[in-house]
């Protein structure tokens, strides 16, 4: 019969393997960091979440952009979405490839140029941001190693850049995403239209005077129409809005654009509403269908 004492060695022994292994499956969250703009004229924060073997490793990682809705921050995936738990878990079950998240600030810019030039929000993402996070990281920096997700304003975000850019990303996730079409947009009571995208596509504008060329060059549904078959086919989509969610309406009609064109992608319509919960339980299911395409076929 062991004794007392190996008895509690061998627990011991346990607890410090339990303790390592589950340390060896925890990635790495660095908070803040920053991109000195330019364009922006500021510095833009940024949080970042690295795969568990990446300091003890010396291979290059795939990469996915996750962007933050209206009123939310760099930190929003992080502090509400809990990304970096649900990305350890699914990279230690082999759900997702390891990868390196980059969640960056947008204040409420809605990630795109505004029509008076004073927040060039598009051009600092894509002319500055890629490409410094990019050099200080040890990313892959090629088009089928890059994804890109978010949630609301940042699925709009996700679909703008993907549609715009289709050179540079593989995939696309957009959940939640804020699609919607010129009518609304018309209709929209003055002071809410005032408040969210005044600053965006010009200010004290009512009813269709709203349609301006900065909204035609960002609507979503007008870029998917513009655009070939062949163009739209560039990238891979994965569309997931909620069944109670007030934009579900704008993420059906951009289902039945892309199906009108044949263009292949994913569409899921889940029980749920626009919240953290939905997001929660999608970003998994969102970051595989991503990481398939970092896949070697």
């Amino acid at each position: 019969m062991p004794s007392a004492f190996r008895l509690s060695s061998l627990f011991l022994f346990l607890f410090l393997f339990s303790v390592s292994a589950s340390s060896q499956s925890t990635g790495k969250v660095i908070q803040e960091r920053i991109v000195k703009s330019a364009l922006l004229k500021k510095d833009v924060k940024y949080t970042i979440y690295l795969p568990a073997d990446y300091e003890s490793s010396d291979r290059t990682y795939p990469v996915v952009y996750l962007l933050h809705g209206y009123t939310d921050d760099n930190t929003g995936w992080l502090q509400f979405g809990e990304i970096n738990r649900y990305a350890d878990k699914a990279i230690a079950e082999g759900k997702i490839p390891p990868m390196i998240i980059i969640m960056p600030n947008a204040d409420s810019t809605f990630y795109i140029n505004a029509y008076d030039g004073k927040a060039d929000y598009e051009n600092f993402f894509i002319k500055e941001f890629i490409p410094a996070v990019e050099k200080t990281w040890k990313i892959k920096s090629e088009k089928r190693f890059r994804g890109i997700a978010g949630l609301s304003m940042g699925g709009y975000g996700t679909l703008i850049y993907s549609l715009k850019y289709p050179e540079l990303f593989a995939a696309a996730a957009p959940l939640s995403a804020f699609v919607t079409e010129e009518d609304a947009l018309v209709k929209m009571p003055e002071a809410n239209y005032n408040a969210t995208f005044g600053q965006l596509f010009g200010r004290g504008l009512k009813g269709q005077e709203r349609v301006t060329k900065t909204f035609l060059d960002n609507h979503i549904l007008k870029i998917v129409a513009d655009k070939s078959a062949n163009d739209l086919k560039k990238v891979r989509y994965w569309i997931d809005c909620g069944d109670d969610d007030f934009l579900i309406r704008g993420n059906c009609t951009l289902h039945i654009a892309l199906t009108e064109k044949a263009v292949p992608h994913e569409f899921r319509v889940r029980d749920g509403a626009h919240n953290w919960t939905y997001w929660r339980t999608g970003i998994v299911d969102a970051l595989a269908f991503i990481g398939e395409s970092f896949h070697q076929k």
